[in-house]
This record gives structure tokens, C-alpha cells and sequence, in this order.
């Protein structure tokens, strides 16, 4: 278990419960008891570190990724927090593939009550140089993905009128780069989404969340090395999660922005 779960778990069992004593009750370490979470690009990095946080406190896991190997490894870390895991190879941007990805979640662990749009990728480079093709792959995953996947888990929380739906952005959403147009481009945009779904959501109890981090340490195809004492972690992004995941049910926090304390590029 990581420092960020263990530190997140130390804070569940301190929680005060309406008495204004320590909450000891059997699920005061797992408010997700019983819920379901469905996180795509779930194999690694960002993905990965939220599957576990959210297993560690009590979810149901199901992941997807376009690598079978991948799936197998990621499924059996997350199982050792004790959650049921279904782990199915899909890409986001294939409606069959979404389709098939929550009917068979649903059927194995039960109604979707958490979906995590994580699946990204990146592709850095001048505008004039990138192709049509880099376009529409980047556009397709970062954004028509998270359209694909809300559409399909969407109907079930508004019949059960609840659900929470977090969408990972970024801080380019917000801010520009050079080599960054592609990139960026598609995080612009699902920002907008994102705070669209919330207004279309929030009249049936779904909360719809943007969690935009800066720089984080992963595999992701970035702009190149980092520095790890100036950027975030996965875990760091996993806890922005739990935090949202964990708020009071009359609440729901549209958007957090998550940076490093140390600044990338300073001395």
C-alpha cells in the first residue's frame, strides 16, 4: 500500500461521526463499500494508482486498456487490496468495445455507481508537423472516449439517481505550450464537456468532476524527462479522487486543480 493510501485510511479512522466522536464503525475506513468503480486506462500509471486507492476503501475495480499483459499484472495488484476485479481489454474510442466494457462489468460486479475517464494520451510536436491521423487518435482517446463511456454508463446512475462521474484533465486544459496544440486542444475541450455533463447530471444526483493535474511522474508520452522533486505523483492524483469520492452527499467539487509544490523549471 502506498504512503497516499495509507495516510488517506489513517484519516478515514479518525473521521468524526455525527457525535462529534471518532467514527469506529466497521465501514469508517471504507466509504466505498459495495460501490462499484469502472476507470479506464486502468493498467498503469494515473489509472492504476486510482483503481488501488479506490479498492483500498472498499470498491469493486473494473478496468480496461488496450494491453492484455498489462490487464492480467494491474488486475492482480489491485485484488490485494481485497476488492473483485474485472480487468477486459477496450478501446475507449470504440463504441462496441465501451458497449461490451460496462455490460460486462455490470454483469459480473454489479450497477456502475463510479466512472473514472482516465484513458489519455499524448502527442507532442509542432501544429504543422502533426497529421490527420495524430489528430484523430488524440481527439478520439482524450475526449470522443470520455463521451463514449459516459453515454453508456450515464442512463443506469440516472435511473438510480446517483452516480459520480471524474473526468482526468489536465492543466493544459487551462493553459497553452509550444508543441502542446493537439494536446491541448483535446483538454480544452474536455473541460467544456466535463462542465456540461455536470449541468446535464446534477438534476438526477450525479456528480460530474474535472481533477486537472500539472506535471506527474508516469510512463505517459510527455515533453520529455522530469524532474520527480518538482512533479506530482500518481498517488497525489489517486488522493484528489478519494477526496472527491468522499464528500459529503449534499456536495460535489466541479473541478480541482493539482500542482506540484516544487515548480518545474525553477532552480
Amino acid at each position: 500500500m502506498s504512503v497516499a493510501q495509507q495516510t488517506w485510511l489513517a484519516r478515514g479512522r479518525n473521521r468524526m461521526n455525527p457525535t462529534g466522536k471518532a467514527d469506529q464503525s466497521p465501514n469508517s475506513t471504507k466509504p466505498l463499500a459495495d460501490r462499484v468503480a469502472l476507470v479506464t486506462g486502468g493498467t498503469r500509471g494515473i489509472g492504476k494508482a486510482i483503481a488501488q486507492m479506490l479498492a483500498a476503501l472498499g470498491a469493486n475495480i473494473s478496468i480496461c486498456g488496450r494491453n492484455e499483459d498489462h490487464l492480467r499484472y494491474a488486475a492482480k495488484e489491485i485484488e490485494s487490496h481485497g476488492a473483485r476485479v474485472h480487468a477486459q481489454k477496450a478501446d475507449v474510442s470504440s463504441n462496441s468495445d465501451v458497449t461490451a466494457l460496462v455490460q460486462t462489468t455490470e454483469k459480473k460486479l454489479g450497477p456502475i455507481s463510479i466512472l473514472i475517464n482516465n484513458a489519455g494520451i499524448g502527442m507532442f510536436g509542432p501544429v504543422y508537423e502533426k497529421t490527420e491521423e495524430d489528430w484523430d487518435r488524440v481527439m478520439n482517446t482524450n475526449l470522443k472516449g470520455v463521451f463514449l463511456m459516459t453515454r453508456a454508463v450515464a442512463p443506469g446512475m440516472i435511473a438510480r439517481k446517483s452516480g459520480d462521474i471524474i473526468n482526468i484533465s489536465s492543466l493544459a486544459g487551462k493553459n497553452t505550450f509550444a508543441n502542446g496544440a493537439l494536446y491541448c486542444a483535446s483538454k480544452w475541450g474536455l473541460q467544456g464537456l466535463t462542465a456540461c455533463m455536470a449541468e446535464d447530471l446534477r438534476g438526477f444526483g450525479i456528480r460530474v468532476s474535472a481533477i486537472c493535474p500539472g506535471s506527474v511522474a508516469t510512463e505517459f508520452s510527455g515533453r520529455g524527462p522530469k524532474d520527480a522533486s518538482k512533479v506530482l505523483t500518481a498517488e497525489d492524483v489517486a488522493h484528489a479522487v478519494a477526496m472527491v469520492l468522499t464528500q459529503g452527499s449534499q456536495s460535489f467539487i466541479s473541478e480541482v486543480d493539482l500542482r506540484p509544490v516544487g515548480k518545474p523549471g525553477a532552480k
